[in-house]
């Protein structure tokens, strides 16, 4: 079966090539910046970039949009599909709805729970696929598809969809962003970050083999508020992460006294 993809992003980088080599054939990608779409042809077998949204003669059954989640309306307003082609979006944000300003006919959610970066490798096999339609033919296509490149695809609905996009913010997003607030401390203080990765690796070993509430230490989980205040000291040149160091530590403090 054909596929066509919107966009040359992260996402598309690794997931075009890995459809390609299963039975389904990528054969056009369209992006804003041709040069990108140009570079992602190049991964694969035999695609065409394609220089606009007007795919009503193309060859393909399955047209994939990913693009960044803000995109998603401005390419379904400009997209024009084959009359039996099906119209997926990739976001774990956005509902299945922003699809209608296509008028595809059949429409889907393909969401791939990952962070994607162009230069970092990734198995689809263990990464789990979330599929959503409302349309059971279209459902059951889609979910070929996802079982050609992953071994853990679920269909899942709107509301379980927002839900596990947002705990994935809190455990990607905002654990990313944390770090980057650590090594932004140890760099102040003329600190080695490196010192720092050991004791990353293990909280976050340690949390996927236990429950993350079994992994909790720290001042804020015994209560020692002095430690806390003393911290909290400390941060007072920089207000932003004063709050959020409060803030956060006064929620665990919440959490495991209760």
């Amino acid at each position: 079966m054909n596929v066509s993809f919107i966009g040359s992003g992260n996402l598309a980088w690794h997931l075009a090539p890995a459809l390609d080599n299963t039975a389904y054939r990528v054969i056009e990608v369209y992006s804003r910046n041709r040069h990108h779409a140009k570079a992602l042809v190049g991964r694969l077998y035999q695609a065409d970039v394609k220089d606009s949204l007007d795919f009503s003669t193309s060859l393909s059954r399955i047209f994939i949009i990913a693009v960044s989640d803000d995109a998603i309306v401005e390419v379904s307003q400009e997209i024009v599909l084959p009359e039996d082609g099906i119209l997926l979006h990739t976001s774990g944000s956005q509902p299945l709805e922003v699809l209608t300003y296509s008028g595809a006919s059949r429409q889907g959610v393909f969401y791939p729970l990952q962070t994607f970066t162009k230069s970092k490798k990734v198995d689809f096999q263990d990464i789990p696929f979330f599929i959503e339609s409302e349309d059971d033919d279209t459902r059951k296509v889609v979910l070929a598809m996802a079982k050609s490149v992953s071994r853990k695809v679920y269909t899942i609905s709107p509301d379980q969809r927002k839900a596990l996009h947002i705990a994935a913010v809190f455990a990607s997003n905002f654990t990313n962003h944390m770090l980057a607030i650590s090594r932004d401390i140890t760099r102040d203080n003329k600190l080695d970050f490196e010192w720092l990765k050991p004791l990353i690796a293990e909280t976050i070993n340690k949390s996927l083999t236990l429950a993350p509430d079994e992994a909790q230490t720290g001042p804020a989980k015994r209560g020692d508020l002095e430690i806390l205040d003393r911290h909290l000291e400390f941060l007072q040149s920089d207000e932003t992460i004063a709050e959020i160091y409060r803030v956060i530590s006064q929620h665990i403090v919440d959490r495991y006294s209760s």
